[in-house]
């Protein structure tokens, strides 16, 4: 029995990109381009027609900007979206609010150039749509009407001050996460108290987005949030972001943890990589470290975290429920890597309940 090809919706007000956009996808048996739009008035007329299976959407268009068209969608029937974004601070910026508000995963494409580069780029493109048709979004409405980052953060079971800072000092929290990672990690990182221990983070994301992603959750959180720097010290109350781009280890340095940050080839096609981190954690924290596998497509930190496990470190994978993408955390579950799994909600407390070990 054949399966039904992915269904797709175009959104873009450049008529270029939309045809370009369709004539990749249409290379692809498997997917189909039921419609396009200029602008997402002309899309909400198409989808009460037919709705999609994933949404390919812009963001600068006339009438309705794609932010306030996502939270529509979000908030009526969840569906995978799509970024297509510019590789530019602006479009960096607005991906940031795009992804913070629901959407998938994002593309990027040039300014110039883009007919070429589109091109060239279908196989991965029309990857990018299988993937995230797999997605199962979380509700717009429901996440924005959460309590507010601050409240959120004081209600989380608070860390004794003085003793939190005598135990956390060298114990490290590895967090490996990509599809619908964004949104995973600012509702675990905004739910800690600020003598958490020292966090190392890979999230799946190209160059000039992760830096505005830990800018962003710098503001919402009470920890430090930042983008990772070679020779950053991992510390209590800081949670370093591998940049796009590069890849990220954990080092030793006399009594503290520090990052190396460096070029390398893909691991997993990623880069950064969760595997390089927990590889890395494994080797230099053992017993120390706790692991945790998030939401994400494909196997990347599966192999990791049963390095880390063998180590000696606590490990714990997200659970299929309150995953966008049961991906990663399958695959690790499938190496018997995860020692616990548990729900997106109930990360948090595994951090604070690794910190007050003795």
């Amino acid at each position: 029995m054949s399966t039904a090809p992915i269904k797709v919706l175009l959104v873009d007000d450049s008529a270029v990109v939309r045809q370009v956009l369709a004539a990749m996808l249409g290379q692809f048996k498997d997917i189909k381009v039921i419609a396009t739009a200029s602008d997402p008035i002309v899309a909400q007329e198409r989808m009460r027609v037919e709705w999609p299976d994933v949404v390919v959407l812009d963001v600068e268009m006339p009438r309705m900007d794609g932010i306030t068209f996502l939270k529509q969608i979000m908030a009526e029937r969840p569906t995978p979206v799509i970024i297509c974004s510019t590789l530019t601070e602006k479009g960096a910026e607005t991906t940031m609010q795009a992804l913070a508000a629901g959407a998938t995963t994002f593309i990027t494409k040039p300014k110039i150039g883009l007919k070429d580069f589109l091109t060239e780029a279908a196989a991965d493109f029309a990857r990018t749509v299988r993937e995230a048709a797999l997605a199962r979004p979380r509700s717009h409405a429901a996440h924005a009407g959460t309590a507010p980052a601050a409240a959120r953060a004081r209600t989380a079971p608070a860390l004794p001050a003085k003793d939190a800072m005598a135990q956390t000092t060298d114990r490290v929290i590895a967090i490996g996460t990509s599809t619908g990672g964004t949104q995973a990690l600012e509702e675990v990182l905004t739910a800690l108290p600020r003598v958490s221990p020292g966090i190392v983070v890979v999230q799946h994301m190209p160059e000039k987005f992760t830096a505005l992603f830990a800018q962003r959750l710098d503001g919402l959180c009470q920890i430090e949030v930042k983008e990772a720097q070679d020779g950053d010290r991992v510390r209590t109350g800081r949670a370093l972001i591998a940049p796009g781009g590069r890849h990220m280890q954990l080092k030793r340095n006399g009594a503290y943890y520090e990052v190396k940050v460096a070029d390398g080839p893909p691991v997993n096609r990623h880069k950064p990589s969760v595997d390089v981190l927990f590889r890395s954690v494994a080797q230099f924290a053992g017993a120390n470290a706790l692991g945790i596998i998030m939401t994400g497509m494909g196997d990347d930190g599966a192999r990791g975290l049963r390095e880390m496990l063998d180590a000696g470190a606590t490990t714990v994978a997200q659970d299929e429920k309150s995953c966008v993408v049961f991906g990663m955390p399958k695959e690790a579950i499938k190496l018997d890597a995860a020692e616990r799994i548990v729900p997106l909600d109930h990360i948090a407390q595994e951090i604070n309940r690794f910190a007050l070990r003795h």
